[in-house]
């Protein structure tokens, strides 16, 4: 009988994910609010509470991070990474000033402690790559000359994943100083080995993986993954580090075919993430917390647009594509809540989840307006505020005959 009310409820689950994915295809949003949204409603305190699934879905949404991961890396080579380090570092660290600064304070302001800081600081950081790159497409932006600078901007940020999550994660821990230290300087030197492993010998590893049965090509890959991200965690690491990297080292016709197999099974994990994320937020807990989240999707909303505009700026880039390069950074989404959901899972902050959760929803549905209309908006003001500005004094006429 248990198994039969898990097949039912995980059965329900599924079915208004689709349903929820369809309905954000119509409307040209991303099912991302909505998956939290169904998590909310099948979560404790929601409109139909479930608790058989319960286990099993915990167990898929940590699969959806790591797949989330993966297929993250799958998306750039080590020479990529390297050279956008090389090049695009100042804008990163703006980036990190502009962006994580605020997170921190908000939480120091709610009385939430150093870690809650450390957290809310990753979850309005990171810029949600899907939701950009769908946005970009929607808008037939991807040629533009601004794009690479966006680009560069989110292959920095989902760089620094490999040094904050292991940071973030000794930190729930509890781990002291010296633990703290080592198991950051694990995460570097696996993060840097993976790296020049990948640069020197990464035809070789895609040519050891990649096989032309798709079946053998999944197993191999998706066991590899699996195997290195539970390393990873035990390490102290994270299981998402490990992910990326192993995403990072393939290259070639394994990352793609790869990339192919993989995209449903990411798909469907990674909404069965967003989907426990909200199972486990009480919707009664998303109100007191609404007024700072919309404060704070205020303030990096604006500080995102500022991010883009002195990356496009710095790049050479002329004034109308600086705005929507900005506009472009705005939505918040999968890392968000994959970081929140650690801290969610470690009872670091009680209101810390609702906040987020809150908050991404803000950001993920004004992200994809600001991509649209900044830069209107921007040059609308910029017009009305030279029409305001006083005319400067002309020279007097000069009549015939007459010299002034």
């Amino acid at each position: 009988m248990h198994t039969a009310t898990v097949f039912i409820e995980l059965g329900a689950i599924i079915l208004t994910l689709g349903l929820l994915g369809r309905i954000g295809a119509r409307y040209g949003l991303s099912p991302i609010p909505l998956y939290l949204l169904g998590g909310l409603a099948f979560g404790h305190g929601g409109l139909l509470p479930l608790s058989a699934s319960e286990e099993f879905v915990a167990t898929g949404a940590e699969i959806g991070v790591v797949l989330l991961l993966l297929m993250l890396g799958l998306e750039y080579t080590a020479a990529d990474l390297v050279t956008n380090l090389k090049s695009q570092y100042p804008a990163g660290i703006v980036d990190f000033a502009f962006n994580a600064l605020p997170g921190a304070a908000m939480a120091l302001l709610l009385g939430w402690g150093p870690v809650a800081a450390v957290v809310l600081a990753g979850v309005t950081w990171i810029s949600s790559s899907g939701v950009i790159a769908k946005v970009l497409g929607d808008l037939g932006r991807l040629g533009n000359r601004e794009t690479p600078v966006i680009l560069s901007i989110l292959v920095l940020e989902d760089l620094a994943m490999a040094v904050y999550l292991p940071i973030l994660t000794a930190l729930l821990a509890g781990a002291g100083l010296l633990v703290g230290s080592v198991t950051l300087a694990v995460a570097l030197a696996t993060a840097g080995a993976v790296l020049f492993v990948a640069l020197r010998y990464g035809r070789l590893i895609s040519r050891f993986v990649s096989h032309d049965d798709p079946e053998k090509l999944l197993l191999v890959v998706l066991g590899l993954t699996l195997l290195v991200a539970g390393i990873a965690q035990q390490l102290q690491v994270s299981a998402a580090v490990g992910a990326f990297l192993v995403g990072i080292a393939l290259s070639g016709e394994a990352a793609e075919g790869a990339h192919t197999l993989l995209s449903p099974l990411r798909d469907l994990f990674a909404a069965v993430f967003f989907v426990f994320f909200g199972l486990n937020t009480n919707p009664a807990s998303i109100p007191p917390v609404l007024l700072p989240a919309l404060a704070l999707a205020v303030v990096t909303a604006l500080t995102k647009i500022a991010t883009g505009y002195w990356a496009a700026r710095r790049a050479g880039i002329a004034v109308k594509a600086r705005w929507r390069a900005g506009g472009a950074l705005v939505a918040r989404g999968e890392f968000s809540i994959v970081i929140a959901g650690l801290a969610v899972t470690a009872g670091i902050e009680p209101s810390l989840g609702p906040l987020a959760t809150a908050y991404v929803l803000l950001l993920v549905v004004i992200g994809p307006l600001a991509a649209r209309w900044t830069e209107p908006i921007a040059a609308r003001l910029t017009r009305r505020g030279d029409t305001a500005a006083p005319a400067e004094p002309q020279p007097l006429a000069e009549e015939p005959g007459v010299h002034v």
